[in-house]
Parts: structure tokens; sequence; C-alpha cells
């Protein structure tokens, strides 16, 4: 059973990347999990949950902050997001990933701390899409999910995952007031 933490966009934005997504039949990737933005893997995210409350903790002490979605990006050929822009998320992923302190190979396994991107996937190769398909996805998500919003995160999600590659909200947890 693995674990993983993220922001969520507003129900209006969560709902249009949804369809967008599903608009392309071999693209598994809603099936897995619902439109978010990772802040921490699953590397050190323990079934034992004894991380939990050092990321309530970090949430206790972080304010909420805004997030400004933006405009298509790659990476490589095989995965294609939605770019995100945001000082204070690069700060909480660094203060939440410390905390739980994975091992380093689970750091570089998962692109934590310097190699930190934060993004709204779209599809990936992994989840049944061509890089065609992705390059088509490119072209029609500028239209189709603009104007790209800006919301206040007040929460983190922590998923778990249910079956294999399938994750569902497990908790959120509050930042602070």
């Amino acid at each position: 059973m693995q674990y993983f933490i993220g922001i969520v966009p507003s129900d209006d934005y969560k709902s249009k990347v949804l369809k967008f997504q599903k608009h392309w039949t071999n693209n598994s990737l809603p099936d897995v999990v619902e439109p978010h933005i990772t802040i921490k893997a699953q590397g050190g995210l323990t079934p034992e949950k004894d991380w939990l409350k050092k990321v309530e903790n970090v949430c206790k002490t972080t304010l909420p902050f805004k997030v400004k979605i933006n405009k298509p990006a790659f990476f490589g050929v095989s995965v294609l997001f939605l770019s995100v822009e945001s000082n204070e998320i690069f700060e909480l992923h660094r203060k939440i990933v410390n905390e739980v302190s994975p091992e380093k190979y689970l750091i570089k396994k998962y692109m934590e701390l310097d190699d930190y991107v934060p993004h709204l996937t779209l599809g990936q190769t992994h989840w049944g899409l061509s890089s065609e398909e992705l390059k088509e996805m490119a072209q029609f998500s500028d239209e189709q999910l603009s104007p790209y919003p800006s919301f206040e995160v007040d929460f983190l999600r922590v998923y778990q995952e249910i079956q294999p590659n399938k994750y569902r909200k497990y908790i959120d947890i509050p930042l602070a007031n």
C-alpha cells in the first residue's frame, strides 16, 4: 500500500482537466488518480504512517498560499503536464521531504528536492498514450484548459493506493489558519 501527497485544484478546474483527459480514450491516467499537483511522492511514506504526524506538523506551521497553473510542457516525449508557478510550493515540498526523510535513493527515484518540478500531469505514455497523442493533446490544451487559474492552497490531500495503480483520497490536512 502506497501513499503520496498532493494539492488539488478547484473543483471546477479539476472537472475541466478530467473532461479534457478523458477525451483521449487511451488515457488511463483519469482511472489512476484525480488531477493534482504532487507535493511529496511515495518515497518514505510507509504503511505504518509514522510520517503522517510529521506532515501534519509541517502543515500546522504553513500558511495558505497561491498557486498559478500555466502553459503545457513536456518531460521528454513521454509526459505532458501543465506547469505550476509558486514560490511557496518549493519550500513546502522541501520541508515535508526533510521531515519524512526518505533514503537518498528514493529522493532521486521520485525526483524530489533539487529535481522537484511542480506540475499537473495531463497524460503520459506510461498510462496508455503515444508520444503523438501527447503532442496532439498539447496542441489542444491551450485552447481547452485556458485561462489558466490561480487558486489558494489551504490543505494538502494524502492519497492512498487502494489497489494497484488506483489512488483515492485518504485524508485532507489543513494548512495553518
